[in-house]
């Protein structure tokens, strides 16, 4: 297992697909994973700071899981299977239950718990971007240079490419 971090959620075009890029913490892999409009919401509202007035599902479950006195110690990325990603939620009695990919996200960064990913799952579906930024850069443009860098890459990948 790696420790992956998310780089931001974005919309994919032509199709209008929004995506979660994650990148690798040790290493240079980012792993695209094409989600729901509800899931993109629920990533970006946290990564943006905003917090609606009522609870969304993710808050819902993040509550839920402190008013039971349960800590999640971490979600895992465990396999891919015909371009869907499926992954664990794992709580501090080692108790893992079974989540979309990007509900699993979403709850991570609202906890906050680490996120790692299979190597197989890094293997399959991981892509190498070039990294063209110089050293010094502020954090925030390495962000939008990994972003920029993928974009182009995505301009011409489909979600099929990631099949077996």
């Amino acid at each position: 297992m790696q420790e992956v971090e998310v780089v931001g959620v974005r919309i994919e075009l032509p199709s209008n697909q929004p995506l979660v890029l994650l990148k690798e913490v040790n290493g240079e892999r980012h792993l695209p994973i094409w989600i729901g409009a509800p899931e993109a919401s629920a990533i970006a509202f946290v990564q943006q700071g905003i917090v609606p007035p009522r609870p969304m599902t993710h808050d819902l479950l993040v509550n839920l899981i402190h008013a039971l006195k349960r800590e999640v110690t971490f979600v895992r990325l465990i396999s891919v299977e015909d371009t869907v990603f499926h992954a664990e939620i794992v709580f501090e009695d080692g108790t893992a239950v079974n989540s979309r990919a990007s509900d699993a996200i979403a709850v991570a960064l609202r906890i906050p718990c680490p996120i790692y990913c299979a190597d197989e799952v890094l293997n399959e579906a991981g892509v190498r971007i070039a990294d063209a930024e110089p050293e010094g850069e502020e954090e925030q443009d390495n962000a939008e240079q990994e972003m920029r860098q993928f974009r182009e890459f995505l301009a011409d990948v489909e979600p099929e490419d990631f099949e077996r």
